[in-house]
């Protein structure tokens, strides 16, 4: 409950003068009187009109009381509101070919790229999300969607070796502008995530960037590897052991489509720059959502008024019937 007019709470300051003013008014109306004896006043003390006499200005200060309450104008309030998401529409396209089962992140590249772009995912329950893989060819995993757990357990299922081997880059950026070209969101965006140089494929990583400008289409790229050489497990008949092989990110090709389709280009080394890049990008990508607030309020003043006007009418009939001898 609230009130319309708090201030006229201040009236009640008007109930103890006036609860003043009648015990003053009592006191001045009181006689003396002498008697030798009190036995013929037993029967009267055994009543309890006198004792009453009081009661109407209770009734009086109720009545005040309620009426002040109603002038404060109470109210229930009963709020809602629309929330109207403009949304960015997001397909995150990784690269799981071989060479992301390098150990230079925790445990590898690939389970690394699939956390943080999970955690990413949970960060953002407001955007349509897609996933896109690509190693030697590429497909569409899971398409926009707004049901995240359904992506994410999607994302959880990836591994190496769904397709065969190799890195095309320009056929797993393409797929995902053909996942975006008829989305009508105000903003659209592929994360291109990769550890090599495209080497497969019949479409040239720059085309399908090219393809994506002409669909609005922001592309960040994200280059995932360390600086020089990482450890790659290889099977033998000895079981797995490690070769350390050279880390080959084409930081030009990614940089390049990054400028075309108006995104930036980032380099991820370990697991922290790689959640850093993540974080930056949600920042630069958060929907706008705006709120409507709709406000029902019900007038309550009515009951209190009501209970104004029963105490000030049962004062009225008290003291002009039953309380009428003891108030003389």
């Amino acid at each position: 409950m609230e009130f319309a007019h708090p201030l006229f709470f201040w009236l009640l300051l008007v109930i103890p003068v006036m609860v003043a003013w009648y015990i003053w008014r009592e006191q001045k109306l009181q006689g003396t009187l002498s008697v030798s004896a009190v036995k013929g006043f037993s029967l009267s003390s055994k009543s309890i009109l006198p004792r009453m006499r009081h009661l109407a200005i209770v009734l009086r200060s109720l009545a005040v009381a309620a009426l002040i309450v109603a002038l404060a104008r109470p109210q229930t309030s009963l709020s809602w509101q629309n929330t109207t998401t403009e949304g960015i529409d997001i397909v995150i396209a990784s690269d799981i070919s071989g060479s992301m089962l390098a150990e230079d992140f925790t445990p590898n590249r690939l389970e690394a790229g699939k956390n943080i772009a999970i955690d990413f995912i949970k960060a953002r329950p407001d955007d349509r999300i897609g996933l896109v893989i690509f190693s030697g060819e590429s497909f569409t995993q899971c398409p926009l969607t707004i049901d995240h757990d359904v992506l994410i357990n999607l994302f959880k299922d990836v591994k190496n070796g769904m397709i065969d081997d190799g890195t095309a880059i320009g056929m797993g950026l393409a797929t995902a502008v053909n996942r975006l070209k008829d989305s009508e969101a105000k903003s659209k965006v592929i994360i291109l995530l990769t550890d090599g140089s495209n080497n497969t494929g019949s479409i040239p990583p720059i085309t399908a960037a090219e393809i994506a400008k002409q669909f609005n289409i922001r592309v960040y790229t994200v280059g995932i590897g360390t600086h020089g050489y990482a450890p790659y497990p290889i099977q033998t008949p000895f079981g797995i052991q490690y070769q350390r092989m050279p880390v080959d990110v084409d930081e030009g090709t990614l940089t390049k489509i990054a400028d075309i389709t108006g995104g930036k280009y980032f380099r991820a080394t370990d697991n922290r720059t790689l959640k850093n890049i993540y974080e930056h990008i949600d920042q630069m990508e958060k929907a706008k959502i705006a709120v409507t607030q709709y406000h029902k309020k019900t007038e309550l003043f009515l009951p209190f008024a009501l209970i104004a006007l029963l105490c000030l009418t049962a004062e009225f009939l008290l003291k002009n019937t039953w309380l009428k001898g003891a108030l003389t």
